[in-house]
C-alpha cells in the first residue's frame, strides 16, 4: 500500500468509502459518530483536498482508504481544552481525522497511522466513545488515552489519544 494526497478526481471514491464506514460503524455498535449527520460532508472533503490535508491509501491502483492529516502547533482547536486528563507532549503534533477503509484490505488503519506518525513523531486523535474499533486500533498502535475533548460537529464527548516520541519538554 501507499499513501498519496487525495485529488478532486477521488471525491466519488472517497465518499463511497465514508458511506461504507458509516454502515460498518453502525453494525459495530457505533451508530452516532457519523450516521445521523451523514458525516463527513462532501464540501468538507473538497476543502480538505484544496488545503492539501486529504489523503488516500492505495492498494495497487485502487483507493481503499481515506483520511485527514495535518501537523503543526495547536492545529486542532478542539484539543486546546482537555477534560479528565492531559496531553503528555505540548509540542507540535499531527492530527488524524476521518480515517476509514473500504473493508477490502486488512490493516489500512494501522498503515495510515504509521505513515502519519513517521512524518511527525507526535500524533493526537479523538474518537467517539462507542467507536470500540478505533479505540482498539489506537491502543494496539501505542497510543495512550489522555482525556476527553469536545468537537464542533455534535454534542458527543470524544476520547482523546496521543502517541509521541517524547514526553513533556
Amino acid at each position: 500500500m501507499i499513501i498519496r494526497h487525495a485529488a478532486i478526481e477521488d471525491i466519488k471514491r472517497v465518499m463511497e468509502i465514508y458511506e461504507y464506514a458509516r454502515h460498518f460503524m453502525e453494525a459495530h455498535g457505533n451508530p452516532n459518530q457519523w450516521g445521523p449527520t451523514n458525516w463527513p460532508p462532501e464540501e468538507l472533503i473538497r476543502k480538505d483536498i484544496a488545503d492539501g490535508n486529504s489523503y488516500v491509501c492505495m492498494d495497487g491502483e485502487k483507493v481503499v482508504g481515506a483520511f485527514f492529516f495535518c501537523q503543526g502547533k495547536d492545529i486542532e482547536p478542539s484539543y486546546i481544552e482537555i477534560e479528565d486528563g492531559m496531553w503528555s507532549d505540548d509540542g507540535p503534533y499531527g492530527v488524524i481525522h476521518r480515517l476509514a477503509g473500504d473493508g477490502t484490505v486488512k490493516g489500512i488503519g494501522r498503515f495510515c497511522i504509521e505513515w502519519a506518525f513517521a512524518r511527525c513523531g507526535h500524533l493526537r486523535v479523538d474518537t467517539h466513545g462507542d467507536n470500540r474499533v478505533m479505540q482498539s486500533l489506537l491502543e494496539k498502535n501505542g497510543f495512550t488515552y489522555c482525556g476527553v475533548v469536545h468537537v464542533a460537529e455534535d454534542n458527543y464527548p470524544r476520547l482523546a489519544y496521543e502517541k509521541s516520541m517524547r514526553g513533556l519538554d
